[in-house]
């Protein structure tokens, strides 16, 4: 089952929703390669080799010849950092504020799926600061408070912010002081257009011992591909203001070449220093980020 942002506007109950996107996308695990990641993983974990059998539950080996180890509510295997940009670019585009409300559902799905992990979370908002820190804990009294905050975010309205992604990852690094795993939701655009501050900034939170997930929230159709009528359009840069009037398909053949030349770039980079750059388009829902989080989970056990 995959939920659109189209699809998520009849919930009000952001919880409730997170709860559906994460158990759909747990069902249609059964043909993939993590076929057996959603068997009672509340209460289990695969037995790890060489471990010992004290908590095996045979109970569960009998019914289906896979080895699992009894997991109690105080056991924490992760702490997981949720970051999210708010400032004025992720409201685009603005008759959904589409980034900043999927940015906003994407952390909520996670954070219900961390938590029937056992995990701990944390939520950090921020623009040219840090708006919002939350603790990490993994306690279902915390969890609902961080509903409550996700449920405040979605019906901010937009507020002029600009962003400095570089200075609020630094901060980041500084302030974490436990190995976690990073989960940013940002559209990466920087006020300072500084990419080699940002990867700085990134290899400081590497150099700290943490894991980064970072996803790149974009509407692929108009911020990549440059998908417009063929008509004059005026644009206003919904940070600094800046307007020019043009038409997108004078410009759209060489914006094209520009933006994918920058994305991969980016990729690379931090393909080198090991962390995960994942191009998160909202159009495509919401299967792709907690995908994602699967692959990056698996690769830290």
């Amino acid at each position: 089952m995959k939920f659109s942002l189209d699809d998520v506007k009849q919930f009000t109950n952001i919880e409730l929703l997170a709860k559906q996107m994460v158990e759909g996308f747990i069902t249609g695990l059964h043909k993939s390669p993590y076929h057996g990641f959603s068997v009672e993983f509340a209460e289990h974990r695969l037995y790890n080799t060489g471990e010992s059998t004290r908590h095996v539950d045979w109970k569960i080996f009998a019914k289906n010849d896979r080895l699992y180890t009894k997991r109690y509510e105080e056991e924490t295997n992760l702490r997981c950092q949720i970051v999210i940009d708010q400032s004025s670019s992720m409201y685009y585009p603005e008759h959904n504020y589409g980034k900043m409300r999927f940015s906003v559902l994407a952390g909520a799905a996670l954070t219900y799926l961390l938590h029937k992990q056992r995990d701990a979370v944390g939520l950090h908002t921020f623009s040219d600061k840090l708006e919002l820190e939350t603790p990490v804990k993994s306690s279902a009294s915390h969890i609902h408070k961080l509903f409550i905050q996700f449920n405040s975010l979605l019906e901010k309205q937009k507020t002029e912010k600009r962003t400095n992604v570089a200075t609020i990852l630094h901060q980041l690094a500084e302030k974490v002081h436990r190995r976690s795993l990073i989960v940013i939701f940002s559209d990466m655009f920087d006020n300072e257009n500084n990419e080699a501050e940002i990867l700085a900034a990134l290899q400081h939170l590497k150099h700290k011992k943490h894991e980064v997930l970072l996803f790149h929230v974009t509407d692929h159709k108009t911020e990549f591909d440059f998908d417009f009528e063929d008509r004059p359009y005026e644009f206003i840069d919904s940070e600094t203001k800046e307007r020019i009037k043009l038409n997108p398909a004078a410009i759209k053949k060489h914006f094209k070449i520009q933006m994918d030349s920058y994305y991969k770039e980016l990729y690379l980079k931090c393909a080198k220093l090991k962390i995960d750059l994942i191009e998160a388009d909202i159009n495509l829902g919401f299967d792709q980020i907690l995908n994602s989080y699967l692959i990056k989970r698996r690769k830290m056990a």
